[in-house]
């Protein structure tokens, strides 16, 4: 009883991610291939970097919507010619600075100024959506530096280089949770906020730095998103804010509550990577794609209600 206890608590991300991998082994055993399947986790792999950022700040009951932003005005930075003749590693500093910096203005207004999460982090993006349109006139940006271009083809064995810096970060997500002081403020301030408060814990300052490494890590995502489509976009990555939300709920993260840990995030977006595969063989287009995926975050939403009505 213990242990199905322990198995149905378990994040939906576990069962759904074999659920697909199940149907993909049946039915396209010629795609179990791991250099196959690297080529479609190397896809997704600037939403789990970008996710890390998100279950961050959903941890302390927070929410980032702002990341389509960040990803649209890197893009356009480096792909416009604007920081031409500026050393790519200065480029990567200026867009982990720019990141960053956009998540300290979302933290000043969720954590000081008290203003909904969602209302000031999508108002950021669209600002930004506006300012690079403005900047743009309408003209789409040129192309990513080749450097970046290689740089994001690299492999390790069957592993792409995305992968691994997605998969080091989560390590370190993990490491920095469990073992570091803020860590532990993390997790206490999405336990009960007030009673953190009156236990010594700055929970301002807990909420508006997690926004800010939220920021850094939109910032490394829309390096790697850029590196991969390898041109400038006016509409970079505008819907993957809320896949990393999916992901993250998916993975047993909801709003304080952090059953999945980091790891279950991970298989949240690997999930996405599975869908996008299996459907993909089987011809499905684009709006069913769509609407798998609008279920796939119901029924995870749904999962949650029930398990916290019932504990």
């Amino acid at each position: 009883m213990t242990a199905l206890k322990r198995t149905l608590s378990l994040p939906p991300a576990y069962f759904v991610f074999t659920a697909l991998l199940v149907t993909l082994w049946i039915t396209k055993p010629q795609l179990m291939n791991l250099n196959v399947l690297g080529i479609f986790v190397r896809q997704v792999a600037p939403l789990g970097i970008l996710v890390l950022g998100q279950l961050l700040v959903m941890r302390v009951r927070s929410i980032d919507l702002s990341g389509a932003g960040v990803l649209l005005l890197i893009n356009y930075m480096i792909a416009s010619g604007l920081l031409n003749g500026v050393p790519l590693s200065l480029v990567l500093l200026l867009s982990l600075g720019i990141g960053s910096l956009i998540g300290l203005f979302n933290g000043y207004l969720v954590a000081k100024r008290k203003v909904s999460a969602v209302i000031a982090t999508l108002a950021v993006t669209v600002i930004i959506a506006g300012f690079v349109q403005f900047l743009a006139s309408g003209k789409p940006p040129g192309n990513m530096p080749e450097l970046m271009n290689s740089t994001y083809k690299l492999k390790w064995g069957p592993l792409p280089l995305p992968v691994l810096l997605w998969i080091a970060l989560t390590g370190l997500m993990a490491v920095f949770l469990s073992r570091f002081v803020f860590g532990r403020f993390i997790m206490a301030v999405g336990e009960n906020p007030t009673a953190s408060h009156f236990a010594g814990v700055p929970v301002e300052r807990t909420v508006l730095i997690a926004h800010v490494i939220a920021g850094l890590f939109a910032g490394m995502a829309a390096l790697v998103q850029s590196a991969s489509v390898a041109v400038g976009s006016l509409r970079l990555g505008l819907e993957m804010p809320i896949d990393a939300v999916a992901a993250t709920i998916l993975g047993g993260v909801i709003f304080g509550r952090g059953d999945g840990g980091v790891w279950g995030p991970f298989f949240g977006v690997l999930c996405f990577a599975l869908l996008f595969v299996v459907m993909t063989s089987f011809g499905v287009p684009e709006p069913g794609k769509q609407i798998a995926r609008g279920l796939i975050i119901l029924l995870a939403a749904i999962f949650y209600g029930l398990h916290a009505k019932n504990t």
